[in-house]
Parts: C-alpha cells; structure tokens; sequence
C-alpha cells in the first residue's frame, strides 16, 4: 500500500517568515515545563525541527532516551555506526534537560543524519513526512533487537485463519524487525482481495509505518473520517488491473479492501496535500477537522476492536511548494499545555488553535485498544 513507503519528496525554496515571537523566559523553564526549548534553523530546516519537536514530545521515545535505554539495545553488530541514535538521544536530552531558553543547535544531528541519508544533504527544504520515515527507519535500524540472520522461506499461511495468519505474520515480522521505534509506531494492514467471479477472499497482512491518507475532495472543510474513509473504501480492480485469482487460476476483476488489523501505540497519520501528478505550485489546503480527544478507529478496524487515541503533536507546513515553513504543535507530556514550536521559538498555545488547515502530519497516541 501507499502508506507504507515514502511517497515523494518535495524541494522547498524558501522559508516564509515566522510569525510567533513569544519566548519562554528562563523561569518558566520550571521542571513542570521542561521540553520547551527551540532548535536553531540551520538553512531551511525547519522540517527537521518540525519533526523533532514532534518525537522530543513523544512520551515513551522521550524517556527512552532520558533514560539511557537506548544503549542496551544499540546493536553489537553495528556499533560504531550507532550515531544517529546517540546523537537524537542527546538532543532530546538536552532539549529536556537544559537550564536554558536559550535555542539549540541541532547541527551535530544533522550531520549524523546526512551521513544515513544523503539525500537530505545541503540546505534545500524537504519534505517532513519523508524526514520523518528515514530518520524512524535509521534510528529503529541501530537498536534493532532483531535477527540479521538470511530470510526464512516464506511459509504457506493460507490454511489459517485470519486472526491466526495476522499473528505469525507479525512475529515473522518481529523475528527481523523489533524495536523500541517499532514497539511505538508500527501497526498491521489487512488487505483484502475478493474475486468477483467466484467469491474467493485471498488476505494479505503488511506492517505500516503510517498512513498516508488522500484528502476528501470538498469545496468546504472535511474530516479526519472522510480521509480514512477514502484510504479504507473499496477499491474495484478491473482491465489492466486485474489481479488472478488464487481459485480460479485466472486474471479476474477483484475488489480490494484495507483495514486495521493491529492499532500502533503511535498513530501517524500523514495528510497528502502535495502530489507529484499536480503542478509544482499546488497544494491541497483543505481544512481537514481532526479530533484532538477520542479519535475512534473501531469502524476502521478488521474486527471487533475499540480502539480510541488522543492528539499529541502535529507538524504544520504553511505557504505553497515554492516558499513554505514547517512549524510544530506539541502537548507537553508532562504539563499537558500546548505549545507551538517555531524553530528557535516556543509560545504557549491554545489546544482550540491546534486544528488549521496546515496540518500536514498528525501524531496520535492510544489510550484504549480492547477487543469489544
């Protein structure tokens, strides 16, 4: 599925000048307010500082490198290459530590991260959603837990029931793949494939990283429901589309279906307002309602799962493909206040202010998952 690769990657030729000037004197850097410290925009890079306010704001990813946990997982294999996790741990140290309101700057972080992927090399805005895969991607690969050992043949699951082949396909997942990043952010697909001649309903169960929704088409404003309405709807797959049918043993028009089998700690949902089929100017600023309270996936879910998650971060992208600016908000862990993040700058904000129609990527956190 889309979702579960980096879709594009978008060039940015400016920033657009900042709007929030407030700053936090140093004693409201008080232990009930700590995290509220900006990053230096070092050229362009206010994505980055968008995205890494976004995570620095993320509970367990933030005590897991307060906490120093992260050097027991730190792959033997592959140690003196274990830089980029140390160097986002001690930025989120210091951004959670320091006695100062004064900016940092994430300079010896970025280095770590251009040496990972060169592509985000030089001083040339980029895409957020896509910094934010590759660095999940390069910090979950040094603290890997799992397995480098060759791939395991791939079994016949078919026999199973759904419920049992989403299973050991998720621990065939782990056996490679286990992380404290994927403990947090990564969720299972079902997708499902229906022959409309025979009826044979074939299942396939893939790990996602996050979601990556199309926006409603509307002249007005449409909500987070609509979207994931539009990601999950039917899809009829016909003429050139047409997949074979493991029954029929022939090229047949299918329906295709995705749902949620396995709800992550850590829901991203990415808001698809830049296209590469559109003109290089256009982007899709329709106002998209999202709940900041009891976001409820159960009508999303493969069964009967209640799964309910809250708003915690949200990285804004405002201006147009040609001059445009990341931004953050953030819901303290510890005050549970709302703040915006503009680079160098922290203000305090409202959570009614939180939705706008420059909401780009939004980060969830769940509160209930149970079987109903």
């Amino acid at each position: 599925p889309s979702s579960v690769m980096p879709i594009h990657r978008l060039v940015f030729i400016s920033f657009l000048p900042t709007k929030h000037s407030l700053s936090l004197s140093p004693s409201q850097n008080s232990k009930n307010t700590q995290g509220l410290v900006g990053l230096r925009n070092l050229g362009n890079t206010c994505f980055m500082n968008s995205i890494l306010q976004c995570l620095s704001n993320t509970h367990d990813l933030r005590d897991y490198c307060l906490r120093n946990t992260h050097r027991i997982d730190l792959n033997n294999n592959c140690r003196a290459k274990a830089a980029l996790m140390e160097e986002f741990a001690k930025l989120t140290q210091t951004l959670w530590t320091t006695a100062s309101n004064e900016a940092v700057s994430p300079s010896d972080f970025k280095t770590q991260v251009q040496k990972y992927a060169p592509r985000f090399m030089g001083y040339n805005q980029q895409d957020a959603q896509e910094f934010l895969r590759f660095l999940l991607d390069g910090l979950h690969n040094e603290v890997n837990r799992g397995s480098l050992r060759a791939r395991t043949p791939v079994e016949d699951f078919d026999h199973l029931s759904d419920d049992e082949k989403a299973k050991r396909m998720w621990n065939k997942y782990l056996e490679r793949e286990d992380s404290k990043v994927v403990d947090l952010f990564v969720g299972q697909l079902k997708s499902s494939l229906t022959c409309s001649e025979c009826g044979f309903c074939s299942t396939v169960f893939d790990p996602f990283w996050d979601l990556s929704l199309p926006i409603a088409k509307s002249s007005g404003e449409v909500t987070l429901n609509d979207c994931l309405r539009l990601f999950t709807k039917e899809d009829v797959l016909d003429g050139n589309e047409k997949p074979t049918c493991q029954r029929c043993k022939a090229k047949r028009k299918c329906t295709k279906k995705f749902t949620i089998q396995k709800f992550p700690k850590v829901l991203v949902l990415h808001l698809k307002r830049f296209s590469e089929a559109r003109v290089k100017t256009a982007k899709l600023s329709t106002f998209v309602n999202f709940p900041i309270k009891e976001l409820d996936l159960r009508q999303f879910a493969s069964d009967n799962m209640n799964a309910i998650y809250n708003l915690y971060a949200v990285s804004n992208h405002t201006g147009t493909t040609l001059g445009g600016h990341y931004t953050a908000y953030c819901r303290n862990p510890s005050s549970g206040e709302w703040y915006t993040y503009n680079d160098s700058r922290v203000s305090p904000m409202s959570s009614s202010q939180v939705r706008s129609s420059d909401a780009y990527v939004l980060f969830y956190e769940l509160t209930n998952c149970s079987r109903m």
